[in-house]
């Protein structure tokens, strides 16, 4: 439910952002490192911050970078470094200060030939192609985006010579570094001027997008007459939907192509704030009101690596239920797939994926959030499709080799209009028969107030520290702080019964945690697994401290 009564409507003026204030902060905010909120952070995909809060300024993305070059020079990466941005205010400014140090470093730097905007898919797609077609050093790349974040912040991400999110390893290490380069107030950046930096040309949109049929049925869309409509959301996808359309022959309609840095054609989210979350019915209401218009309408976020269905029956599809739904027509028709590929999840994923995987006969992987955690089994074909509840996914070429490894919103949008095409019924449709077979989840995401302190408890909770055997009403069947697919650390605890599961994980932004809940007895069971969640988890604090 929204918190705010303007939710879903379009942003006004006192709404949008001071651009150039923003940017006068990126470069005259200088972080305290002493200040824990003021350091470099690698969450789940990058470090993000705003420059009004001294968390995104020019100090973090000189160190982050000179600490990407000394990563890569250990690792014996010394292949091109390719380099991709959105449309953020702070994306700009961040991309001239890595090129600046990434050159001063003798980094081959391969940037976008039309000097446009790069989706984070595209990134990954760049890396892999590169190292499946090259014998000499293997290649890595920055993405400079906050994903769905609001105008005011800025991210930056590492993907290693796998296309993916970089480990937690790899993140530790370049952060731990960026910190220490902080500390010294930046002595041992090296860095030149801008206009003196070399790039490479590299035409990321005509690659990728020549490479789809390697995804998409095509011919099928075509045949059908899909008419589709994509809306960008002023994101990094804004010139890719266009060239696709042409290439491919598609009826497909960019419903927005406008570039704003201040995003103020945007709807507000459920709390007030411009926020470019393509899974928010509250985000999308914009393109959720043109549905009749359209077979098939679909949205992404600022770096295109999420997803948001529409459909002219339903209105925006929950984002779970379309990972269902996708999986479920995958599975059964990639026949090039091995037929022991994995079906992928992460622990706050519905179980609906669980009960899909099960009737497909397919061993099911669930890993903790973070998309990083699929890229293995993408590059070596065991895993077939990996998706986060978030609205990110990717999967296998229809040969059954890696197509990226970080999420891609742009393939599951195209997928969208190819199930309708191949199968004459929507996606929602779809979801209506998996509930028919196998009951009807209800499932939510809440956000608790929490102390830091309480919150760095929670991420390392055991299972003994749930004393809690009943849970709304039905036993207790298992307690997880670690993922059953990978045995990695949750960051927090998994609580399951047989009808119903929570988890509990701190926020990495905000002072509080998440109360993910799904429930296969209806909404008010559900409520009770949420209620229950917060007693459950105030205690098993209480043990633990």
């Amino acid at each position: 439910m929204p918190s705010n009564p303007r939710a879903g409507t379009r942003a006004t003026a006192e709404d949008l952002i001071d651009v150039e204030a923003l940017l006068a902060a990126y470069h005259d905010g200088h972080p305290d490192p002493a200040i824990p909120v003021q350091r470099v952070a690698f969450g789940t995909s990058g470090h993000r911050g705003s420059s009004f809060d001294t968390t995104f300024n020019d100090d973090h993305i000189a160190a982050t970078s000179q600490a990407i070059c000394e990563y890569r020079a250990q690792q014996g990466t010394t292949g091109p470094l390719f380099v991709g941005r959105d449309t953020h205010a702070l994306s700009e400014p961040a991309w001239r200060t890595a090129i600046e140090v990434f050159a001063a470093n003798d980094v081959t730097i391969v940037d976008d030939d039309a000097g446009g905007y790069t989706p984070t898919p595209a990134v990954s797609h760049a890396i892999l192609r590169h190292n499946a077609n090259n014998s000499g050093p293997l290649a890595d790349g920055v993405v400079i985006t906050p994903s769905h974040n609001p105008p005011r912040d800025g991210g930056f991400k590492y993907n290693g010579p796998d296309g993916g999110p970089a480990n937690v390893d790899a993140t530790s290490w370049i952060a731990g570094r960026a910190n220490e380069l902080l500390v010294a107030k930046l002595a041992g950046v090296k860095r030149i001027p801008f206009e003196r930096a070399e790039t490479q040309a590299y035409d990321f949109t005509g690659h990728y997008v020549d490479d789809l049929p390697a995804m998409i049925n095509f011919a099928a869309i075509r045949d059908a007459g899909v008419r589709i409509g994509a809306d960008p959301l002023g994101g990094a996808s804004v010139a890719y939907w266009g060239v696709i359309a042409e290439r491919h022959g598609l009826d497909l309609t960019v419903v927005n192509d406008v570039v704003d840095p201040q995003f103020g054609f945007m709807t507000l989210d459920w709390d007030g704030k411009i926020r470019m979350d393509c899974s928010s019915p509250y985000a999308m209401a914009s393109l959720v009101q043109r549905k009749s218009e359209f077979d098939i309408a679909t949205g992404n976020d600022a770096d295109s690596d999420r997803h948001g269905i529409v459909t002219a029956d339903h209105g925006l599809m929950n984002p779970n239920h379309f990972l269902a739904v996708a999986i479920d027509y995958l599975y059964r028709n990639r026949p090039g797939w091995s037929p022991d590929a994995a079906v992928g999840k992460t622990m706050v994923s519905s179980s609906m994926i669980d009960r899909v995987a099960a009737d497909l006969g397919r061993r099911l992987l669930e890993v903790p959030v973070g998309f990083k955690w699929f890229v293995p089994g993408l590059v070596s074909g065991d895993l077939g499709f990996g998706g986060e509840e978030s609205a990110g996914a990717s999967y296998l070429r229809s040969d059954g080799k890696v197509w990226t490894t970080d999420k891609d919103g742009i393939i599951l949008a195209l997928l969208a209009s190819e199930i309708q095409a191949v199968t004459g019924e929507s996606p929602s449709q779809h979801y209506e028969k998996l509930t028919g077979k196998f009951g009807t989840p209800a499932y939510a995401r809440i956000d608790v107030a929490s102390t830091r302190e309480d919150k760095a408890l929670l991420g390392k909770l055991s299972g003994n520290d749930v004393t809690a055997t009943e849970l709304a009403g039905e036993p207790i069947v298992a307690r997880l702080t670690a993922a059953p697919g990978n045995n990695e650390a949750l960051g927090g605890v998994k609580v399951i019964t047989e009808s119903g599961w929570f988890a509990a994980r701190p926020s990495g932004t905000e002072d509080a945690y998440k109360i993910y809940a799904e429930s296969f007895r209806g909404p008010e069971h559900l409520s009770q697994i949420q209620s229950e969640a917060r007693e459950v988890v105030a205690t098993a604090l209480g043990g633990a401290s």
